[in-house]
């Protein structure tokens, strides 16, 4: 047996067939495919760390944060979930450097194929890590806009055409069907045809491109067995959690004991034993 400790971050990913996953312990990387079917223990110690300030706290928020660095810091705000209530041009970004590097930079609107089709949007940099996080067996980018308000403006008009969120149980699963992604991007564009021109008019041609030559891209996870009852672990509820690794989606591992959110325990302390 093998042990590790550290904080929790979410899983390192990279893509492959199938894709590598690696679990982040601190500045730790300990690759996980080479477990799958074997069995794993993991123990919360009690401690929890803030990603925003490194403090040690009781209760983490937002998936490892302390309550007053969600208050404060700009990738703790309400436009990170709802980018089309970016607040940059109006100066009111809470921290104006962060954002001048992470949101006024080109993001890209995509198709992905989780629990079904739906439209996300993501930067350059986070392809196709994002797609990986989000559990997609097929992903496509369709659009390039020239910053992060403009990707949830067109989010939001496509979302009356087609779902923004996963269903993280049926993505678990393992019960979608393969789509054609060109086709339903076929579809989406005709349909929201007149709304892309009138953002085009407003923002600039050159701020919104349509994507019509780019290739689907297919993700296969490291997955034996899909569980057919959704059973969460909790480290609040649980601290030691145990059982026989069957696979790997999105950020849960997957026992034969129920799933585990890794992303959801950030900046938790634990030990980790395979």
């Amino acid at each position: 047996m093998q042990l590790y400790s550290g904080h929790l971050s979410k899983m390192a990913a990279t893509l492959g067939d199938p894709i590598q996953y690696e679990l982040r312990l601190d500045e730790l990387k300990v690759p996980l495919n080479g477990f799958i079917g074997g069995e794993i223990h993991l123990r919360f110690t009690g401690r929890i760390e803030c990603f925003g300030c490194g403090k040690k706290i009781k209760k983490s928020y937002q998936q490892g944060y302390c309550f007053p660095c969600t208050q404060t810091l700009a990738e703790c705000d309400m436009c990170i979930l709802k980018p089309e209530q970016c607040h940059f041009a109006a100066g009111t970004c809470r921290q104006p450097d962060w954002g001048l590097s992470r949101c006024m930079k080109p993001h890209y609107v995509y198709l992905a194929n989780s629990s079904g089709m739906k439209v996300g949007i993501t930067r350059e940099t986070q392809i196709p890590t994002r797609w990986i996080d989000q559990g997609a067996i097929q992903a496509l980018p369709i659009l390039k806009v020239g910053t992060r308000l403009l990707s949830g403006l067109v989010e939001v008009l496509f979302k009356k055409h087609v779902a923004d969120k996963t269903n993280w149980r049926q993505m678990l699963k393992g019960e979608v069907e393969p789509r054609d992604l060109p086709a339903f991007r076929d579809e989406l564009f005709a349909k929201s045809q007149g709304l892309i021109a009138e953002l085009q008019a407003e923002h600039g041609e050159d701020a919104v491109t349509l994507l019509t030559d780019e290739v689907p891209v297919d993700l296969r996870f490291p997955v034996e067995q899909h569980p057919t009852k959704i059973k969460s672990h909790n480290f609040d509820k649980t601290p030691e959690i145990s059982g026989t690794l069957h696979g790997i989606k999105g950020q849960y591992l997957l026992l034969d004991s129920g799933v585990l959110n890794i992303r959801k325990f950030g900046g938790y302390h634990v030990e980790f034993e395979a």
